[in-house]
């Protein structure tokens, strides 16, 4: 599962069981899920049973996974049952078996082989060629659009950034805030620890964080959570630069035309049109497209197609720093954290100080985050160095922010009273290779989570497969 799925992943898994039998019924939303959501491991288990009627007994399953990865077996088969696209068949003395639920297993079939007039694709509108929207406004649409949101994040630096982007409506501004990535305070915005994490993510994990705050604000807006969902996900399998008719969505999706607007996900010429476009934003929702941590430049790279992303970020030992750089939204960033001095057409110089990094920090911004930053937009130059970033600024960084820090608490879950070590070792491998283990103490057979759901699941069905040995 790549990156960007993770977020929405756990919304989906916190969906009750009918929810997601009115969600399969979309063939557009199956395709989506089973594209999107599911390792290789697991797709290939779908596949394998898509055209089986029978329940298929497990020993046969592990037949497809090679020795020595009963691991990624039993992660693959815990996720397909928690997103209710596998349920177990057990007979008395028999061993348990699994098949495919109804209506994933006929959606899914439905969409890879086409048919039926079910029109969760979407319906494609032909529109006057002298009335058509080219791909390049498409992109320059959503960039504006994205920017601005961006830029309204971190615009409270006193560049000007905000003038120079996109008008967010109210309800754009309320999301931010809603979601914990801006803090309002009268007219002041200042971003948060979350939003500068925000800032550094992909771009196509930033638009699922802000679907997922949209969708987790749905109910306070009237709206059905299952409409928003199919909606999101048929977005995802619409060609770039077709127009698309409005005639079968329903109130809650076409509300959500005006609000995907705002985000540059959806192209309306005015509210009154019959036809929308998605941009690229919109169809690369279920791509596995590889990472991009930027934020104007990612966000250019990957409207363009580009992998040519260098960095512009040089640092001396002397905490000097010179980008060069004309993004506003790039200089806006920096400015979170350096006192920046000069400004040429095509570069800026500043000087990171104890008391930049403190205000930074003060807002929420961790070290490590400024490390990263820095890291990932670090000049080619610089990359050709044994250390990328001079060690003595990236220590001193971390003084700063452990001069106002003794302690740092983190909310989860501790398990402990293992009776031996194998009992022990095995959730606690899975967690870490779940990414929750936040601290462990093997001679004392403890580890804590930040998320206990996936370790219950797995300490169940493997209590289950020793009740069925037994």
């Amino acid at each position: 599962m790549s990156a960007s799925s993770v977020r929405s992943f756990e919304y989906l898994e916190s969906l009750p069981g009918t929810v997601f039998n009115r969600l399969y019924q979309q063939p557009s939303t199956a395709l989506a899920i089973f594209r999107r959501m599911l390792p290789h491991l697991a797709k290939s288990f779908v596949m394998a049973m898509l055209y089986i009627a029978r329940p298929l007994p497990i020993t046969d399953l592990e037949t497809w996974v090679r020795p020595g990865s009963q691991r990624e077996q039993d992660t693959a088969v815990d996720l397909l049952e928690r997103l209710q696209i596998l349920k177990r068949s057990a007979e008395p003395g028999k061993p348990r078996s699994y098949m495919l639920t109804n209506p994933f297993a006929s959606s899914l079939r439905q969409a890879l082989t086409g048919g039926g007039n079910h029109k969760s694709f979407g319906i494609p509108s032909d529109v006057h060629s002298k009335n058509e929207v080219t791909i390049g406004q498409l992109d320059d649409f959503a960039r504006k659009q994205w920017e601005g949101v961006l830029g309204y994040m971190v615009g409270s630096t006193g560049i000007g950034l905000r003038d120079e982007g996109a008008n967010l409506s109210p309800s754009v501004k309320h999301l931010l805030q809603y979601g914990g990535l801006v803090d309002v305070k009268g007219r002041n915005v200042d971003i948060t620890q979350d939003g500068f994490a925000f800032v550094l993510q992909e771009v196509n994990a930033q638009v699922w964080t802000i679907l997922v705050l949209y969708l987790e604000n749905a109910e306070q807006l009237g709206m059905d959570h299952v409409d928003v969902l199919s909606f999101l996900f048929m977005l995802g399998s619409l060609e770039l630069g077709q127009a698309y008719s409005k005639a079968n969505l329903t109130e809650t999706q076409l509300q959500m035309l005006l609000d995907l607007r705002d985000f540059g996900i959806i192209y309306q010429d005015s509210p009154q049109s019959s036809n929308y476009y998605p941009t690229r934003l919109a169809t690369t929702l279920t791509s596995d497209a590889g990472a991009l941590r930027s934020a104007s430049a990612g966000f250019d790279s990957a409207l363009r197609s580009s992998s040519n992303d260098k960095g512009f970020v040089f640092i001396e030992t002397n905490y000097r720093l010179y980008a060069y750089t004309s993004s506003p939204l790039q200089i806006a960033i920096l400015s979170l954290f350096t006192r920046l001095s000069t400004r040429y057409p095509n570069m800026i110089s500043g000087k990171m100080t104890r008391e930049s990094i403190r205000r930074a920090i003060n807002m929420g911004i961790t070290g490590d985050q400024i490390v990263d930053f820095l890291y990932t937009h670090a000049h080619p130059q610089m990359r050709k160095m044994e250390n990328v970033l001079p060690p003595t600024v990236v220590d001193q960084i971390r003084l700063w922010q452990i001069e106002g820090e003794r302690m740092k608490s983190t909310v989860g879950f501790l398990f402990k009273d293992f009776s031996t070590a194998a009992e022990y070792e095995g959730p606690c491998q899975y967690a870490g290779d779940i990414g929750v283990l936040a601290w462990k103490n093997d001679a004392k057979r403890m580890f804590f989570v930040t998320k206990h759901e996936q370790i219950a699941a797995y300490l169940k069905s493997k209590k289950e497969k020793r009740g069925e040995g037994g």
